[in-house]
């Protein structure tokens, strides 16, 4: 009988239930700072969702392989599992309304959030069926402390690097070069290819804290949060030469996120693992169907902003402006509650799913 932790599901599920928060406002034009990403260095709450996902898929890794041996039927499992993943972020990139319902080529984003869960998962599974945590800890420094000297010491083109936004910024020149016209902006993508190698270390910091949880251990809070601390304060040392920064998932990222998880999954822990409390089971019901919940709300969105309702307005605005906007209240508020009625419905979705034994995995 598998062991439950009460915890890694409500993290899951409230990770999920952010992602969709912070990615359907009722205009982007009117959105409350901390519900936007840091335009370049830095970070908002916001900044942290992708990555406290990221980093709850290497914990789950933990209890989903324990008594996994490494062999054929398992790397095909994982392989199946992260082409499925793939292969819907691509999907959701290429999808329009317009026949043959595939965007023209050279308009089609090939990254994409889907797409680096599922090669952070294959990466994440593969190194914690073959290496013990002393190894994994020795290759997440090296990827860490490797990144940081390729993006910041390594010629470009006989230019010194940069951090900043700009043509001898290695993460943006290397997706400029692999993927061209295929990425989110034209100079840069969120979740390229070079940023991927430090991904993976977020996930392997989620596999270091599931290891943690089924310990015989007792100081496994104490654990969790002296770690989170520690990752915070080391990432903001680090962010003193090497930024913090989403778009490029710089090493100081990773430690101030990986940190911020672990403190906030060690304070979730705490209240239901420990007190008892009956706490966040709506969410751990969306996390019960977590890919499922995130696609359908990408998918439904992408869907209300290509269909229109007459006079050049689509789905998404005049259900905004008809049900959300109304006078006296602030634009930004409006844009909010929009935003929390879109959460509400898909963890009522990952409820009725779940009481109905509806598991989908993807």
């Amino acid at each position: 009988m598998k062991q439950r932790i009460a915890s890694v599901d409500i993290f899951r599920g409230l990770t999920i239930a952010l992602m969709i928060l912070v990615n359907t406002p009722g205009t982007w034009s009117s959105v409350y700072p901390p519900l936007l990403h840091a335009e370049w260095h830095g970070y908002t709450p916001t900044d942290l969702v992708f990555p406290f996902f990221l980093f709850i898929v290497g914990t789950s890794i933990v209890f989903a392989y324990r008594n996994k041996t490494p062999g054929p039927a398992v790397y095909k499992k994982i392989g199946i599992r992260s082409l499925k993943l793939i292969g819907l972020g691509l999907f959701l990139g290429a999808f329009t309304l317009s026949f043959p319902f595939i965007e023209p080529f050279e308009q089609i984003r090939f990254p994409g959030v889907l797409q680096r869960i599922g090669v952070v998962f294959l990466a994440a599974s593969l190194l914690y069926l073959h290496l013990n945590w002393k190894a994994l800890l020795g290759l997440a420094a090296f990827i860490l402390l490797g990144y940081w000297v390729w993006m910041g010491f390594i010629p470009l083109e006989g230019q010194v690097p940069t951090f900043d936004r700009a043509p001898n910024n290695w993460a943006n020149y290397v997706d400029l070069h692999v993927f061209g016209t295929h990425m989110y902006k034209p100079d840069y993508d969120p979740e390229g290819l070079l940023s991927t190698l430090p991904s993976i270390v977020t996930a392997i910091f989620g596999i270091f804290t599931g290891l943690l949880l089924l310990s015989e251990r007792k100081d496994k809070l104490r654990r969790m949060l002296f770690t989170g601390f520690v990752l915070v304060v080391l990432g903001h040392l680090w962010d003193l030469v090497f930024p913090i920064n989403k778009a490029l998932w710089t090493s100081s990222f990773v430690l101030v996120t990986a940190g911020w998880a672990n403190v906030l999954l060690g304070l979730i822990y705490y209240l239901t693992d420990v007190r008892g409390m009956r706490f966040g089971s709506l969410f751990s019901y969306a996390g019960a169907n977590a890919i499922t919940v995130y696609f359908l709300s990408s998918f439904i969105s992408k869907l209300f902003y290509m269909i229109s309702v007459g006079e050049g307005q689509s789905v998404h605005g005049w259900l905004f402006q008809t049900l959300f906007v109304h006078e006296g209240l602030p634009l930004e508020f409006s844009s909010l509650l929009y935003g929390l009625a879109v959460v509400a419905f898909y963890l009522w979705l990952g409820w009725w799913m779940y009481r109905r034994k509806i598991f989908i995995k993807v």
